[in-house]
């Protein structure tokens, strides 16, 4: 409990002054590709380049794979919290059934809840995990339920719980009041509001997967990452995602998709690979998942690639349980160099990482990483994407048959181009200098970031052996995404990347660096509300890095009178971050990732948990009230997501297929969400 007490002092009393310069202020640019804004969100589009230069073979494989995607959604938004497909529901049925006047408050407020749900895959948010506060009123949603046409209200509400159910469930602040509770401290199933667990402690799922679990088995399976934990009769027990199990009828769906992707399949080892993907849904058997992982880690040929299935646990307060989600995606061969080179190298910065030689692979097998091409996001990759993927997590498979890591361009091309022009450096960076550094540099060193975060940083070090994967538990994915980043930050200023042409010059680190450090610092502040916490693992992830190393400059600085390596300055009445020492950083960056690695290959568990309550959880509440006024007056929306393009088979008169077309800018926000509901929702 002392850790968090220190953890708030830490961040008020590290508010150190430096030296002041002028800087002057710049108006934001409007942003003119929006597709939607509402609430803190902004709806883009992205593009496909080159997907109408693919063969067809591969255009066709596209298409079933994407197929495959759009019919796990529902399955997602059931995960997050069991009330959310009926709230989607009867929410969807007023919003294309509304005959009022769409000028009033509370229509406009409705709207706005609708519009946050779809995004969110559910009523709580994305990112902060905090439930939606509906500005409308119950009475005047009771009554919108009311005006319904009688087939469709009877239709609604009998697939629905019980109403009241409901309504407490949108109007009640208290019940289900986060999706995914990681305070310490307390049971986090009791206090989460997702639908992996029910009628369970949290107590008795660890000690239910404790008994399972062999410390000698070398090629352990990833305990309940397709399931769903219930007690029955006084028992524990595991409802399978499966064929003829829990989520059936969409993972039916899923199947025939991917059978017909098995048909058309580039060649025999990704053919292998679909067909195990398919066995594994059918079985639900987590060693046919394994076989799957190490038989799609070894295709390497194949352009075309995808991911789909129950994977990243972020949204499991335990770190269990996988979301589902769905990537389709090719290769772009012209931007794939970078990563090539990278990946070629890792035996390379593995054995120089600056760990203990016991926490470092001797061997580096199996790291490959790609730039690619999405061509449809899905599940809990949408609407919000992540721009970088390193897979599988299997510890032992990582290490036996290595990682396919991978940067997806045409995302961040497309949250580039809408950053341009926003008067967000200008706001927040310390100087000319900062600000130019970022102009030349941001965009590719972040991509570079990216790359090694995935590629390598994931991939990196080892655990002891008979170490539990699972012993950092609630802390686990935020001190892995720590750890990940703390080596790339590590590496973006080693000459070596200079040598390989990976980094474009000596200087071009300090662009990440400072960026890395503002954002933990200052700036991701913007994307929670004032007297929060922080809940999200990345969120946590950046916070301890940036404050850890704010601690050591300081203590530095303590000791020899010197001005501190990093600090916040402040500059009328504004408060920046600065670096005054890049070099020292990247040495406290090495002492960082050292300890981050000891914990992990120990499996330290109460090691972790205080770096993570100390540094990545509490929030100063001045500096936050600062930072969300300066960035309010930039009309910035912090979230960012997409919309989808649409592919339609192109057949002649024989039914052959003959092109797919891809469709730009066919369907408004709503109306994709809504014919995404119409057409791929059978839960």
């Amino acid at each position: 409990m002392k850790g968090l007490v220190m953890s708030s002092m830490l961040m008020a009393g590290l508010l150190t002054g430096c030296a002041v310069n002028q800087k002057e202020e710049v108006a934001p640019e409007v942003q003119p590709w929006s597709v939607d804004r509402f609430a803190d969100i902004e709806v883009l589009r992205y593009e496909v380049p080159a997907f109408e230069e693919l063969p067809l073979a591969q255009k066709e494989l596209i298409y079933y794979l994407t197929e495959a995607a759009q019919w796990g959604r529902d399955i997602l938004w059931d995960q997050n919290c069991r009330f959310n497909l009926p709230i989607r529901n009867i929410c969807e049925a007023i919003y294309m059934n509304y005959q009022g006047d769409k000028t009033d408050a509370q229509w406009k407020a409705f709207e706005q809840y609708m519009k946050q749900i779809w995004f969110a895959n559910g009523i709580h948010h994305h990112y902060s995990s905090a439930k939606f506060n509906p500005e409308f009123t119950q009475e005047w949603f009771e009554a919108q339920i009311n005006q319904l046409p009688e087939t469709v209200k009877n239709e609604e509400l009998q697939q629905n719980l019980a109403l009241p159910d409901l309504m407490r469930a949108i109007f009640d602040p208290a019940f289900m009041a986060i999706k995914t509770n990681q305070a310490d401290g307390v049971d986090l199933i009791a206090t989460s509001a997702n639908n992996y667990y029910e009628g369970v402690t949290q107590k008795e799922v660890e000690n239910y997967y404790a008994r399972l679990k062999n410390p000698k088995d070398l090629t352990p399976v990833m305990y309940g990452l397709n399931s769903k934990m219930v007690k029955e009769k006084g028992k524990l027990v595991e409802k399978t995602y499966k064929v003829g199990g829990l989520y059936s009828p969409a993972i039916e769906k899923i199947v025939f998709w991917l059978e017909k992707a098995s048909a058309v399949a580039e060649n025999a080892k990704q053919k292998a690979s679909i067909d195990a993907l398919i066995q594994y849904y059918r079985s639900g058997d987590l060693k046919d998942f394994d076989n799957y992982s190490i038989l799609w880690v070894e295709d390497l040929q194949s352009r075309v690639d995808f991911i789909n299935g129950f994977i990243e646990s972020y949204g499991d307060p335990l770190g269990l349980r996988g979301a589902w989600e769905s990537i389709v995606n090719f290769k772009d061969s012209a931007n794939t160099a970078r990563t090539e080179i990278i990946s070629s190298n890792a035996q390379w910065f593995e054995d120089r990482s600056p760990v203990d030689a016991r926490f470092r692979k001797p061997v580096v097998k199996g790291v490959t990483a790609k730039v690619i091409t999405a061509a449809i996001l899905a599940g809990d990759s949408y609407p919000s994407t992540p721009i970088g993927i390193n897979l599988p997590n299997s510890n032992w498979i990582r290490a036996q048959h290595g990682s396919k890591s991978v940067s997806i361009d045409n995302i961040t091309a497309a949250y580039d181009a809408a950053a341009q022009g926003n008067g967000f450096g200008e706001e927040f960076m310390w100087s000319e200098a900062e600000i130019e550094q970022a102009k030349q540099y941001a965009h590719y060193v972040d991509n570079v970031h990216t790359d090694l975060h995935e590629c390598l940083g994931h991939a990196s070090g080892q655990l002891l052996p008979g170490v539990d994967p699972d012993a950092l538990k609630a802390y686990g994915s935020t001190l892995e995404e720590a750890r990940a980043d703390i080596f790339a930050l590590y590496y973006m200023a080693d000459p070596k990347l200079v040598e390989l042409g990976v980094m474009l010059n000596a200087d071009a680190y300090k662009a990440g660096y400072y960026q890395q450090m503002m954002n933990g610092l200052m700036t991701q502040l913007v994307r929670i509300k004032p007297g929060d916490n922080l809940e999200e693992a990345h969120m946590r992830n950046r916070a301890l890095i940036a404050y850890w190393t704010l601690a050591l400059a300081k203590e530095d600085a303590d000791k020899d009178g010197s001005e501190p390596a990093l600090c916040f300055a402040k500059r009328d009445g504004k408060t920046y971050v600065k670096i005054n020492d890049y070099d020292k950083l990247r040495t406290y960056f090495a002492k960082i990732l050292g300890e981050l690695q000891r914990i992990k290959s120990e499996g330290d568990f109460e090691a972790g948990r205080m770096l993570v309550e100390t540094y990545g959880v509490k929030v100063d509440p001045e500096l936050h009230k600062e930072v969300l006024e300066r960035y309010q007056s930039l009309h910035i929306a912090p979230y960012k997501g997409f919309v989808n393009p649409r592919y339609e088979l192109v057949k002649d008169a024989d039914g052959k297929v003959t092109d797919v077309k891809i469709i730009y800018g066919s369907e408004t926000y709503p109306e994709q969400m809504l014919r995404y509901s119409k057409d791929y929702s059978v839960l």
